[in-house]
């Protein structure tokens, strides 16, 4: 089942009742990647932000959370931490925004990771795969191989992948200020041609999403907005006849949310739409964020309409996690 299928449009339903944001208040998390699986249930696959931080050097440890009612949320644990990535970092650390598929029976989980000490030049794109959408992954032996990009590893971050109604799997990644996107092999390790530039974004950052509605590709991500001289990205969208572009502007359709940076993504569930973000209610603190929601609504034309975020709720943030130690160094 393809995770973005098509989305509707603005009605007059009534009133949906949501979780309160952050949805999730017990760790901390970020960069949701939500999918709605064949059994029904809405996930969604985020990083970890660890307390006490260090700028992003210690996410870890991913975990997935799922619902069947957008109001009640089930935390899965974790399904993968740097400890589990032989060709990784040695130090552990920086495992950074994921995003998961589905094809064929199996659940392939992207994660970028770096290789190396020096983590900034040594990215690669891990994958994990399971017949489970939310435990028993198992990293591949190997990262991804992308050829031609390797003056690019440094922004080989965030990494996408959308399955189109028809079964075709098509792979994105984007950093630096630079969005790559590809069709993917049927046993979606390995990209079937080369990566080419999503043209006709405007003021790309990172956090690449595509989704598909009423028969036309969306592309969503964060820009480089800065207020007060401090990071205030915001998410953009764009929309194309084909899933790798061109791609025609469409606008900002997330304002910051008092966060450094923003990561969203969109789906449909049960007939409406949501778009997913982080930010830093809980803690004040931009690199301890928190995953939130709220409804998505498209225009008569097909347009993102602005997301009305709504007003967090803190009666809880969750407890230091202490000293870190990497899982390799355990």
């Amino acid at each position: 089942m393809a995770s973005c299928s098509s989305t509707r449009t603005m009605t007059l339903d009534k009133p949906l009742k949501l979780a309160d944001n952050p949805f999730i208040t017990h760790i901390y998390t970020a960069d949701p990647s939500a999918h709605v699986w064949d059994d029904g249930r809405l996930y969604v696959y985020a990083s970890h932000d660890i307390d006490p931080p260090a700028g992003c050097d210690r996410m870890d440890r991913y975990h997935v959370f799922s619902t069947d009612d957008m109001l009640n949320w089930t935390d899965h644990g974790e399904i993968l931490n740097s400890g589990d990535v032989a060709w990784g970092r040695p130090e552990g650390g920086f495992m950074w925004a994921p995003d998961c598929a589905f094809k064929d029976g199996k659940y392939y989980f992207y994660f970028p990771h770096p290789s190396g000490s020096d983590w900034n030049k040594t990215w690669r794109v891990g994958i994990a795969v399971s017949d489970k959408p939310a435990s028993d992954f198992k990293v591949l032996d190997s990262p991804m191989e992308i050829k031609g990009m390797e003056d690019d590893v440094f922004a080989m971050i965030d990494p996408c992948v959308f399955v189109d109604d028809n079964g075709k799997a098509y792979f994105y990644y984007g950093g630096g200020g630079r969005c790559v996107g590809a069709p993917l092999k049927d046993n979606m390790t390995e990209l079937a041609e080369p990566l080419r530039s999503m043209e006709g974004l405007k003021d790309f950052h990172e956090a690449t999403w595509v989704h598909k509605h009423n028969g036309r590709y969306y592309i969503t991500y964060a820009d480089n907005h800065a207020e007060g001289g401090r990071g205030a990205n915001r998410l953009h969208w764009a929309s194309s006849k084909s899933p790798l572009g061109p791609w025609t502007y469409g606008g900002i359709y997330l304002q910051p949310t008092d966060c450094d940076t923003s990561h969203g993504s969109v789906v449909e569930y049960k007939g409406r739409s949501y778009a997913f973000y982080h930010n830093q209610a809980l803690s004040g603190k931009g690199n301890l964020r928190s995953i939130c929601v709220d409804e998505l609504f498209y225009g008569p034309d097909g347009e993102i309409l602005p997301v009305a975020a709504r007003t967090p709720v803190v009666t809880s943030k969750p407890a230091p996690a202490g000293p870190y130690v990497s899982p390799k160094q355990k």
